[in-house]
């Protein structure tokens, strides 16, 4: 029996994945994973019991993965699972960017008396706006969020270039340096995670680089924006709009900015898709040892050819491997190993009991080797 603790609401199509070999609560206190969307765990107090971490989302700012690594915790994601929901928002951002659908509701709801029809006539044209046919999308990463906002915006009549360093294909065009992206796009999506290199990449330099009017949609990490210099370009006139789903206080009423409450991934499929995805990982991960779409674990997928199963994480970089190697010389094995980083993983397979006496205490020769984090017996 395995025990999951949920640190947020998640969908219950979970208990399509998981079945009576999990006992799943939100106060477990020994648990072997924990399935979370939006908690903050960066002061969580992790148990010693934790083997590993779904979050039902593809961004993990909100999960201390250094401290997670260090424990020999693998973090997984759901990339993708999310995609056409956030595909969606923003296509609505840049309709509301464009058109001033907001603007003219809360007008409109405070007209009164029996001529409203001749009042909106008259007062309609301050709400006047712009197309998006005919317009470019500059799409900053093109991953799966991006790929689907690509075809929508084509579906639309857009024009559509990306900057992506690591994207290959010929979906659209591809421009080589972000700043010709910006010079050369009237709307600009960001899609790309938030990290050390990307955080306030949307800056006054950058904005500079952009066109007049352009309009910037983000729905990936507020972060990723300088807030003040955008209200600068706002009051100038060099951008129209800005749309995000991550605002903050500096975000808030102020003219220009369209603040949405991350929305992104809040409709009842992506939830329900991600809650799927991120318990079929840790399920895979629990009995079989496979890894898929780890943040902070190398990808292994094998199919398992043998009742008896082990993995072992480990330092990289070191002479663990030989060890484990040596250790597994005393019985008939096949054995399959990753390294990423720091953390090397193995996965064992032997025909041999595991715990009997014959394999020359095997448990005991492995957890013998240096820069071994942890064994379990699968």
């Amino acid at each position: 029996m395995f025990d999951v603790l949920t640190l947020n609401k998640i969908s219950n199509k979970i208990y399509a994945v998981l079945n009576d070999d999990y006992a799943v609560s939100d106060n477990a206190t020994a648990p072997d994973a924990i399935l979370v969307r939006s908690f903050n765990m960066a002061e969580y107090d992790i148990p010693d019991s934790l083997l590993c971490v779904g979050r039902a989302g593809a961004g993990v700012n909100n999960i201390p993965l250094p401290r997670m690594t260090d424990k020999g915790i693998c973090v997984f994601n759901t990339p993708g699972a999310n995609a056409n929901a956030v595909k969606e928002l923003v296509i609505c951002g840049m309709l509301l960017a464009c058109r001033d659908v907001i603007g003219g509701n809360k007008w409109a709801n405070t007209l009164e008396g029996d001529d409203v029809p001749k009042q909106v006539e008259k007062g309609k044209s301050q709400f006047g706006g712009i197309e998006l046919y005919g317009k470019t999308l500059g799409i900053v990463g093109f991953g799966a969020i991006g790929a689907k906002v690509a075809v929508a915006a084509e579906a639309l009549g857009m024009k559509v270039a990306t900057f992506d360093p690591y994207y290959t294909g010929d979906q659209v065009k591809v421009y080589e340096n972000v700043d010709d992206l910006y010079a050369n796009s009237d709307f600009i999506s960001l899609n790309l995670p938030l990290l050390p290199t990307t955080r306030g990449m949307v800056n006054d330099k950058a904005i500079k680089k952009m066109k007049d009017g352009a309009v910037i949609i983000n729905m990936a990490r507020g972060e990723l924006v300088d807030v003040n210099a955008v209200k600068e370009a706002l009051d100038s006139g060099k951008l129209r709009s800005y749309v995000v789903d991550f605002p903050n206080a500096d975000c808030l009423n102020y003219k220009g900015i369209i603040a949405i409450p991350h929305l992104g991934a809040s409709t009842e499929e992506a939830e329900e898709n991600c809650a799927i995805m991120a318990a079929s990982q840790i399920k895979d991960y629990l009995e079989n040892g496979n890894i898929v779409n780890s943040v902070n674990f190398p990808r292994i997928t094998v199919p398992r050819t043998t009742d008896n199963r082990l993995t072992i994480i480990y330092n990289a970089n070191t002479k663990a491997l030989d060890g484990i190697k040596e250790a597994l010389s005393v019985v008939e094995h096949t054995l399959n190993y990753v390294e990423r980083d720091t953390i090397g993983y193995a996965i064992v397979d032997t025909a041999a009991g595991i715990n009997l006496e014959d394999n020359d205490n095997l448990i005991s020769r492995i957890a013998d080797v240096e820069d071994i984090i942890s064994i379990r017996i699968l």
